[in-house]
């Protein structure tokens, strides 16, 4: 009976399909070198061959990542392409194990957003407004440029806000606009944006921290204005 390839599994055995449904943890080393590989032989799949290789290695990726491109060769469908990717996959977790944890800037106040976005938006001659995307200890998870436009104001839609709070899973949010004028004070349309946002987010159960204005020396707090609550 001929073996079924890769392409040929159910669907939810497949290495690439599974880790997008369940993550890369639930698969096994064999199904993550196999996506790496990407292919076998006709006589077996690349999960099968890399059960194989593994299996000489006594299930130790340590003891893979000794293995040299001829010794990985040696196996019949691992040609110097896979033999590369092989290693390069080993030297990379070895130097993810060296490298300590990034830290997120913790963003947790007026003051702080103010430090951490002056520098991108000092030089600006057009405003921008970016969103600052929080987990529930106000570390920063992503920080979202929303627009870049007009010298008097630039659009954004809250529906992307909320978007991208979700895709990062953000439980907290606050939002960022530069004047290129100087002034700090908000616009009519600023105090409009910041209600919009915020029953948005209320909507959802995601804390909105606050908008800040952001000029050169200067910023504006809706939260420390007393505006949000």
């Amino acid at each position: 009976m001929d073996k079924l390839s890769i392409t040929q599994w159910a669907e939810d055995d497949r290495p690439r399909e599974k880790l997008m449904r369940l993550g890369p943890e639930a698969l096994s080393n064999a199904e993550l070198m196999a996506i790496l590989i990407g292919s076998g032989t006709p006589e077996e799949s690349a999960v099968d061959l890399m059960k194989r290789v593994l299996n000489d290695c006594n299930n130790n990726l340590n003891t893979l990542g000794k293995r040299s491109i001829s010794q990985l060769m040696e196996y019949k469908g691992v040609g110097p392409a896979k033999a590369v990717t092989i290693m390069a996959a080993c030297e990379l977790g070895k130097r993810r194990q060296m490298e300590k944890a990034e830290v997120r800037p913790k963003l947790d106040s007026a003051e702080a957003i103010y430090q951490y976005m002056h520098p991108k938006m000092q030089d600006l001659d057009v405003e921008e407004a970016w969103a600052l995307l929080m987990n529930q200890n106000f570390n920063l998870l992503k920080a979202v440029r929303l627009s870049h436009g007009g010298i008097s104001e630039t659009a954004v839609d809250v529906r992307i806000i909320l978007k991208e709070a979700l895709l990062a899973n953000a439980t907290i949010v606050a939002i960022c606009h530069n004047h290129p004028s100087n002034n700090h004070r908000p616009s009519s349309n600023d105090d409009r944006l910041t209600e919009l946002v915020r029953k948005a987010c209320q909507t959802m159960r995601i804390f909105m921290l606050d908008h800040i204005i952001i000029t050169d020396g200067r910023y504006y707090s809706y939260r420390e204005e007393g505006r949000l609550s």
